[in-house]
């Protein structure tokens, strides 16, 4: 495998945490039958997605609110401000991590994830406000809160479309994408096989931004996008109690981890 791909496959897979004791340990495929190419994100969302899931579930083990949690081993002060930013734009309430008792089909919740790009450039903390219908396992994100520090901001309106644009993309890949295929083909032709968030299904976007003129600026293409599915499936917890460990949350999925719990 190309060394460069290794590398990138591998970014974020150690934690922006200080806990003792840690190893990371990356699996990657030596050869795949798939013609690979890029995604946005690469590597990062995946790693994310594991990082901040576990520290969700390391929270909920603990009786501690999860967003408390992550400050507690936080020792980074931009990234410490920026998660206390985050509570605020999304009123955050404390919370024990224990799913709530749901009497009626729909429950809420709401999940937590934070991610600091390569552990060397921009920060992005996200909360995601959703919906589960139990019966049909459905998933509607309502809201999605975004605090952002990508260092100096060159301009503001671009910044703001670029974060949009990776939360709007990513909760689709969390919620819908997916490829199919037979032992001869791919069989996602169009648009009925290959699904796609629709106008009606895109959330309510809030985003801070926090402007550092005295630190480098850092990009925006894809640093938001990392803490979608992991913010989604914590946010899954909140709401039913269940863990969702593979996207796309597709509502068969949902309901058999509801079944299984």
């Amino acid at each position: 495998m190309n060394a460069s791909v290794v590398n990138t496959n591998a970014r974020n897979s150690a934690i922006p945490y200080s806990i003792p004791n840690v190893k990371t340990l990356s699996h990657l495929l030596d050869d795949t039958p798939f013609r690979s190419s890029w995604l946005r994100a690469p590597g990062r969302m995946q790693n994310t997605f594991a990082n901040e899931c576990f520290m969700d579930e390391l929270a909920a083990a603990a009786g501690a609110d999860p967003l408390e949690f992550r400050l507690k081993y936080l020792s980074d002060a931009r990234g410490i401000e920026l998660l206390r930013r985050l509570a605020a734009i999304a009123k955050w309430e404390q919370q024990s991590s224990a799913h709530k008792t749901v009497n009626s089909d729909v429950a809420t919740g709401r999940g937590v994830s934070y991610v600091k790009y390569e552990l060397m450039r921009t920060y992005v903390g996200g909360v995601a406000e959703v919906e589960v219908n139990r019966k049909t396992g459905e998933i509607g994100v309502q809201r999605f809160y975004v605090a952002h520090n990508c260092g100096q901001i060159i301009n503001p309106d671009g910044l703001m479309n670029q974060i949009e644009g990776n939360i709007v993309q990513s909760i689709s890949r969390t919620l819908k994408e997916e490829i199919h295929f037979d032992r001869s083909a791919v069989t996602s032709l169009h648009w009925a096989t290959y699904p796609i968030l629709t106008f009606a299904e895109v959330p309510e976007v809030v985003i801070e931004l926090i402007d550092r003129p005295t630190e480098p600026p850092w990009g925006a293409g894809e640093p938001a996008s990392a803490v979608v599915p992991s913010a989604i499936a914590n946010a899954v917890f909140d709401a039913v109690g269940v863990r969702l460990r593979s996207v796309p949350f597709t509502p068969a999925k949902v309901r058999a981890a509801i079944h299984g719990a």
